[in-house]
């Protein structure tokens, strides 16, 4: 049965329409389970009906026309209650209702399922038999497993019109990712792909197919010519049977094989690239699966030759900037640094990704660039979204597609009222963070990046509270040289002094792994990351200390951050490693002043071992993005759960609350590096605690300020008074806008939900 259903998946993911996909599941799941009916209802919110939209059984006028409201009869009753009903006798259920129009008064026993994505009921996939049969665990699991596939088709149908959105009822889609940078946009989705990647390439429906045919023919003529003069250079060097190879690369490429193949699915409706991938990979996974060891090793030059010729279909149709539009919403698989680099900078709107996170190199490029970001839309549909009229709400998360004039006035007037406190925010940046009471907080930035404009943030933060020394290593090719970590050191150093720079050790693993160095682990975040990665080699960790201390050298500036710290012995073995850095540079004439050291304090383990840590080093810094990632068991990159990740969670705030405390008193000072130091109530929250230092985004830092310096210590340390004993993270958010609201500073909170 796994076989079936494996092939049942495959046909439906790959049909070309929802109509397509619906007949093929009602065809393959009747014959699958052997029984005499199949039929699939889809809800339909502007009627809150579900209406029966295919069948094989019972009559097929009844399709469109039998509609069913919530509890009404078996169907109504499946979806209203989202669980499975399996029934013997059917009609002689009290919720039974005959649809004459069906003919179903035939039919005796019933298996229905609820279809659900996200939460949301879609639809219901129900089997009917004319004989009494009692279906078994194996036919109810069959047919739940065959419900949740067709709720991913049905999630990519939202946005290609073929299905409306659950909540609404005219045509918008709506989806749902992970917020990596806060701020809204409207404009135009282009999807874009990795070059000469065949797994990454969407599918586009072409606008010219004579285009796409002769394109298609001049790739492959390129590349047919590329091999044909490779094989004459090499034809004294290499023998008559390995040059043969080269002729059989021509001849995959002939009119009569792999192209004809890519002719056939572009006359389909499938653009060059889109087409040239299909027929690569099913060519690809016959040759994986068949017995013969030389046809095997063959798909390895098939996909060679497929990646050839998407790399010259790319070429001959690079994007110029006049070709992206004046908003551009950039969408893809995976977005690189390098793609974000091809829009130009004016017309770059807003990014979307199905994979990412949001501490990813690019969302740590966004949030310091001031870009609306969403990652990890997992279900979205890249097929039909190029040139798509889209919002994006980078604060929630969340890409509407095709949107209503009704919501595009509601986000055009968000947008202009956060840039009319934005302008207004601006004149009050050179002013100092101190509470109406006198109360002075400090406000430090995160940085990593050199785009940040040291110049312009220098005379309105106390300081860096966190520099990602990781983000160097990322856009190289290998890892930087001790010079190399020296100079772009002693930049921010230099840029900042005499104001204290943090450097953070390098911290790969989790989700930021290194192209020259990559971490594959099941569970990454719980894995080989940070510390213990530097500590595994010491000789990488020696290098950047070394860096770090010989920048510093003259301006004194540098406090080092040693981040995911789980035991005491951890800090123990890099400060001796410090030490030895210290010796060695002083034995090669260096006089270096010893950095402060700090822990990082991310892991629940260290909340516990503040007092052995506070005898060792000379501050403390709160990650509160990791904090609470781990209080709360929830992988905040991951789109399914991400809703439970909540830095104002009841649990995050007590164990927040009272590790300030216990700072106070072992007169350590620290500060709160993450996103709730960059929200504005969240800031308010930590101030009212008793941290000392608040480090956020460069973009958070004007509505942080205003807020600080509208609020009195007195006010925050109330409002935490308040704020703790809330149960969930729903009336702590409700009870921070109630107070925003009763000072008057609702302005500063992000804009509320549309809707809501």
């Amino acid at each position: 049965m796994l076989d079936v259903l494996r092939r049942i998946v495959q046909e439906v993911n790959g049909a070309r329409s929802l109509e397509a996909a619906l007949a093929t599941v009602v065809r393959r799941v009747r014959k699958a389970m052997r029984t005499d009916v199949c039929s699939i209802y889809l809800f339909d919110p502007a009627r809150e009906r579900l209406v029966l939209k295919d069948t094989i059984g019972l009559r097929t006028q009844a399709v469109g026309q039998v509609a069913l409201r919530l509890g009404e009869g078996l169907v109504g009753l499946v979806g209203q209650r989202e669980e499975t009903l399996n029934l013997e006798d059917a009609p002689s259920h009290p919720q039974f209702r005959y649809f004459k129009e069906t003919g179903e008064e035939r039919f005796s026993s019933f298996l229905g399922v609820p279809i659900i994505h996200q939460r949301r009921m879609l639809g219901v996939l129900v089997v009917q038999q004319q004989d009494k049969r009692r279906y078994d665990e194996g036919d109810e699991a069959f047919l739940v497993t065959m419900a949740a596939q067709l709720a991913g088709v049905l999630a990519h149908a939202m946005a290609t019109g073929a299905l409306n959105q659950p909540t609404r009822a005219d045509g918008m889609a709506m989806f749902k990712g992970v917020a990596a940078s806060p701020g809204m946009a409207i404009g135009e989705a282009v999807v874009i792909a990795p070059l000469a990647d065949l797994d990454s390439v969407p599918d586009l429906i072409p606008t010219d197919i004579d285009y796409e045919l002769r394109r298609l023919q001049e790739a492959i003529g390129k590349v047919r010519g590329e091999m044909r003069r490779t094989g004459e250079r090499l034809a004294n060097r290499i023998s008559a049977q390995e040059l043969a190879l080269f002729d059989a690369y021509e001849q995959m490429l002939a009119d009569a094989a792999l192209g004809q193949e890519v002719e056939k699915r572009i006359r389909e409706g499938q653009w060059a690239p889109g087409a040239l991938a299909d027929v690569v990979r099913r060519h690809v996974q016959y040759l994986e699966r068949v017995d013969d060891d030389y046809l095997r090793e063959r798909s390895a030059d098939i996909r060679d030759l497929g990646r050839r010729v998407l790399t010259h279909l790319q070429e001959e149709s690079p994007r110029t900037s006049e070709a992206f539009p004046e908003r551009c919403i950039l969408v893809g698989d995976e977005i690189s640094v390098g793609m974000l680099g091809e829009v130009p900078r004016e017309k770059l709107a807003g990014l979307v990704s199905i994979s990412g996170s949001s501490t990813s190199h690019v969302a740590i490029l966004a949030r310091a660039m001031g870009i609306p970001t969403a990652l990890g839309m997992v279900d979205l549909p890249l097929q039909r979204l190029n040139n798509a009229p889209v919002i994006l709400d980078g604060h929630r998360g969340r890409l509407f597609v095709r949107p209503d004039s009704e919501l595009i006035g509601h986000y055009r007037e968000q947008i202009a009222e956060e840039q009319a406190l934005a302008e207004v925010l601006e004149h009050e940046q050179h002013l100092p963070s101190e509470t109406p009471d006198g109360h002075a907080m400090a406000l430090m930035v995160n940085t990593g990046l050199t785009v940040d404009a040291v110049a312009q943030l220098k005379p309105r933060i106390g300081g860096v509270g966190l520099y990602r020394t990781e983000v160097p290593f990322m856009i190289t090719e290998r890892f930087p040289s001790e010079q190399e970590q020296e100079r772009l050191y002693r930049e921010q150093l230099e840029g900042f002094a005499p104001l204290p720079v943090t450097m953070r050790t390098l911290d790969i693993g989790g989700d930021k792994d290194l192209p020259y160095f990559p971490i594959h682990e099941a569970n990454p975040f719980l894995g080989w990351r940070g510390i213990r990665v530097t500590l595994d080699h010491p000789e990488v960790l020696m290098v950047q200390l070394r860096a770090m201390l010989r920048a510093s050298r003259g301006l004194d500036n540098l406090h080092v951050l040693l981040p995911m710290v789980t035991n005491i012995d951890e800090v123990d073995t890099a400060l001796r490693l410090l030490d030895r850095a210290l010796v060695e540079l002083g034995e090669e004439g260096e006089d270096i002043t010893r950095p402060q050291v700090g822990v990082m304090l991310e892991v629940p383990a260290t909340l516990y071992q503040l007092k052995a840590l506070a005898s060792r080093v000379d501050f403390f810094s709160v990650g509160s993005n990791d904090l609470t990632q781990y209080l709360l068991a929830v992988d905040r990159n991951n789109p399914r759960v991400a809703e439970l990740y909540d830095a104002c969670h009841p649990a995050v705030l007590a164990a927040l609350a009272r590790l300030a405390d216990e700072a106070a008193s072992l007169k350590m000072p620290t500060s709160v590096c993450g996103e709730l130091a960059g929200d504005p109530g969240g800031a308010l929250l930590l101030m009212g605690m008793g941290f000392d230092v608040l480090s956020m985004n460069a973009p958070s830092l004007p509505k942080v300020r205003a807020a600080i310096r509208r609020v009195s210590l007195a006010q925050a340390q109330k409002l935490v008074e308040e704020t703790l004993p809330l149960a969930t993270p729903t009336a702590v958010r409700a009870h921070l806008t109630a107070c925003f609201d009763a000072w008057g500073l609702a302005h500063l909170l992000p804009p509320r939900e549309y809707g809501k």
